[in-house]
């Protein structure tokens, strides 16, 4: 039964949400050093977070992340069963009592929640590995005692800070486990009190921790100092099942066990299967997973296939609008098609800074694609450092590192890649990267650093972001051979209503374009100037009404705002 829901797990993830293991994955860099492990576990449940970073890390390679999440998904519910059925090994139990069959029924319901849970883009595996540490830690004792036949109340002084240094809080399941299934009041009380004990150290010890943060889990959630009510109900399930299976018996009047134990199987496994379907329609929210499925293939430059779901999908947000434009103007669409697409406003090509760890993605990669690689930079070390459990990733990493290496400063580039040579998947390219610092016509030959190289401004200016059809058209004026840099500029012009601008400019589309004819979304916008939005069918008359209306609400909140004062 393990090894097939192993095998589901694989086909969910690798088949239905790559684009999620390539979320996790640019959200950390897993380093193959002495250091990096001893950060880790310097900290209350550290040794379950550098756990869930190792696993992590092979999330760079879809099927490899899809496969390995099978294999933790396989082992937990081999765990929960174990641990739920541990009472029929560890006690001398009649026949009627329930067995490794209903065991294997109830250990579902855990797994099934768990799978909707990862659907929160926030959730870390580490909390999957803390309770696995806990189960396991549990089996391994109980086995000990059985193989011994003495009782280990007094391992627990031991285990249980050790346990809750190595896996976090969610030591209290092991504390759990080892009560339900005890034989006498001391090993019953001797975990409950080592586990209040550490509790009571973290409220007036380790003060540095938020209460809440050091209680329910340091990082097992990448929002800081908060938990979901199923970070708590999963563990608590699977020793509410243990609980249930120490005691109860099968036997009616009227109803055979056997008949019995066949109901219950059909009925939790029923129960398990209708959590799962809702668990994946709550848990992976359709238009946040587009969003995040934009990202994944812009990343993969898949551009064509972002332009296929952004017909299929319209999420009306800056990101979507910001995404679409930019595979638009990647496969040399954006002065045709632009307008056929939802525009969220005038930020819709760019958007200024947001300081999350999602937001901007689109931003920094237009600014790269762009050659305005010191916004880039910017751009993708402010996201980095907006990740919020605080770790570094490589995918940020490696394009500030491109950034460098394309505006020649070879010192600090050579530090990232120093970061990317210690790493698994980075570490081939941080090499071949290397071999390129200083050498500026390597650089210049390169099919991407060099034409980056040229389109770039040659010197460096503050600019303000409300001028940005400025910037834009100061980037084409110092490359005419930057075609982007031009149908941005066009394009923010339409974004922002400056038709005079539009219309002064729009020669420079039929000089410089390159175009066989008129692109048709620019002969729609020129229609509309001239026939004063009256253009009935037009995208950019829509858009053009649209931002009107949007103009004069505002008009009309500033107005009732100033009347109320």
């Amino acid at each position: 039964m393990g090894a097939l829901l192993g095998v589901g797990v694989f086909l969910f993830w690798w088949l239905g949400y790559p684009q999620a293991l390539s979320y996790q994955e640019q959200n950390q860099l897993f380093l193959w050093t002495g250091d990096y492990f001893v950060n880790d576990v310097r900290i209350i449940g550290g040794f379950a977070d550098w756990l869930g970073e190792f696993f992590t890390q092979f999330y760079y390679i879809e099927w490899l992340g899809a496969a390995v999440l099978g294999l933790i998904y396989a082992v937990f519910y081999v765990l929960a069963v174990h641990t739920i059925d541990e009472y029929k090994l560890s006690q001398s139990v009649d026949s009627d009592a329930p067995g490794r069959f209903e065991a294997a029924s109830f250990a579902l319901i855990p797994v099934a929640l768990l799978l909707g849970f990862m659907g929160d883009e926030c959730v870390l595996l580490s909390y999957v590995m803390a309770i696995i540490l806990s189960m396991s830690t549990f089996l391994l004792l109980q086995f000990v005692e059985r193989k011994s036949q003495t009782s280990l109340w007094w391992a627990d002084i031991v285990v249980v800070p050790a346990l809750y240094w190595l896996a976090g809080p969610m030591a209290w399941l092991y504390a759990a486990l080892r009560a339900i299934y005890s034989n006498g009041w001391k090993k019953t009380v001797a975990p409950a009190i080592m586990l209040i004990v550490h509790l009571l150290a973290v409220r007036f010890v380790l003060t540095q921790w938020p209460l809440l943060t050091a209680i329910c889990g340091t990082n097992y959630y990448r929002r800081f100092n908060y938990v979901e009510e199923l970070q708590i109900i999963i563990p608590a399930i699977i020793a509410v099942f243990a609980f249930v299976m120490s005691f109860r018996k099968w036997t009616t009047s009227s109803v055979s066990p056997k008949m019995m134990r066949r109901v219950c199987v059909v009925t939790v496994t029923a129960v398990a299967a209708i959590i799962s379907f809702q668990g994946v329609i709550k848990g992976f929210e359709k238009e946040k997973y587009e969003l995040i499925n934009q990202d994944y293939l812009i990343r993969n430059e898949r551009w064509n296939d972002v332009l296929a779901n952004a017909e299929k999908t319209v999420v009306p947000v800056n990101f979507w609008s910001e995404s679409v434009n930019l595979s638009l103007s990647m496969t040399g669409q954006l002065s045709n098609r632009m307008f056929s697409f939802f525009q969220s406003g005038t930020d819709a090509l760019i958007m200024g800074m947001v300081r999350d760890n999602t937001s901007n993605l689109p931003t920094m990669e237009a600014f790269y694609r762009l050659g305005m690689v010191n916004e880039s930079m910017r751009y993708a070390s402010d996201i980095q450092e907006s990740i919020m459990n605080g770790k570094k990733s490589g995918r940020f990493t490696k394009r500030i590192a491109e950034c460098c290496i394309i505006s020649g400063r070879y010192e600090v580039a050579r530090k990232n890649l120093d970061l990317l040579e210690k790493s698994l998947f980075y570490r081939d390219w941080a090499k071949d990267a290397k071999t390129y610092l200083g050498n500026e016509a390597w650089i210049d030959a390169h099919p991407q650093w060099g034409r980056l190289r040229k389109f770039g401004f040659k010197t460096d200016f503050l600019y303000n972001y409300g001028e940005l059809d400025k910037v834009l058209g100061q980037l084409f004026i110092s490359n005419p051979e930057n075609k982007m840099a031009l149908e941005y500029f066009l394009g923010q012009l339409l974004l922002i209503g400056d038709m005079k601008s539009f219309a002064q400019y729009l020669s420079w589309a039929q000089q410089y374009g390159g175009y066989p004819s008129m692109p048709a979304g620019y002969a729609d916008a020129w229609n509309c100037i001239q026939n004063h939005g009256n253009v009935p069918g037009s995208p950019f008359a829509e858009y053009a009404r649209r931002l009107s209306a949007s103009a004069q609400q505002m008009h009309n909140d500033m107005e009732q705002s100033e009347s109320l004062h």
